[in-house]
């Protein structure tokens, strides 16, 4: 069962992840100094950033008109949402930097190219950071899943406190209520 609409999606017929703990370890973690590239043509290094940041990792956003990656996209636990989980974002980008998250990342192994097409696209108030070299993905070993001889990132959201993770979100579903869920959470545990 394919839902062709990028946004409106029927969450009952998605199948949701399940907790395999992959991400546990990542509460607490050091944010290695890697630099990633993102769509406003900077080089964003997590860790030297200071305050509050919100990174939100999804395995890749759909691009209109185009097939999906493989036929069952649909039905592989967490795939789908990507976009849906973005405009999210988008939607309270404000409101998130209202409640302290200084800076606001999307992230994805997708390529630099196409996420600064879907960048424009989806008209986002903050940069995309590409991990398509996978060093941050390694480096902290998060959550992935192989699709299509492709490295994705599972769904998750990392809070960051000055190069620490101090809350991470996993696995994310519905994904068009991450946002949400992290804005509630930053409005309990101001920084």
């Amino acid at each position: 069962m394919i839902q062709k609409n990028l946004l409106e999606v029927d969450w009952s017929q998605i199948p949701a992840p399940l907790d395999d703990g992959a991400a546990a370890h990542l509460l607490g973690a050091a944010i290695p100094p890697i630099d990633l590239r993102a769509t406003d043509d900077s080089m964003v290094t997590l860790a030297a950033l200071p305050g509050r940041s919100v990174v939100f990792a999804y395995p890749r956003t759909g691009e209109p008109g185009k097939i999906a990656l493989v036929d069952d996209w649909d039905m592989i636990p967490g795939a789908r949402g990507c976009t849906p989980q973005t405009c999210a974002f988008r939607d309270l980008f404000a409101e998130l930097k209202a409640a302290g998250a200084t800076q606001v990342f999307g992230l994805s192994t997708q390529s630099y190219a196409y996420q600064v097409e879907m960048a424009a696209r989806l008209h986002l108030p903050f940069p995309v950071l590409s991990d398509e070299k996978l060093a941050l993905t390694k480096a902290l070993a998060l959550p992935t899943l192989e699709v299509a001889g492709l490295t994705l990132l599972r769904r998750l959201a990392l809070v960051i406190d000055d190069a620490r993770i101090s809350h991470v979100f996993y696995p994310v579903f519905p994904p068009d209520r991450n946002a949400a869920d992290v804005l509630d959470w930053l409005r309990a545990h101001p920084a």
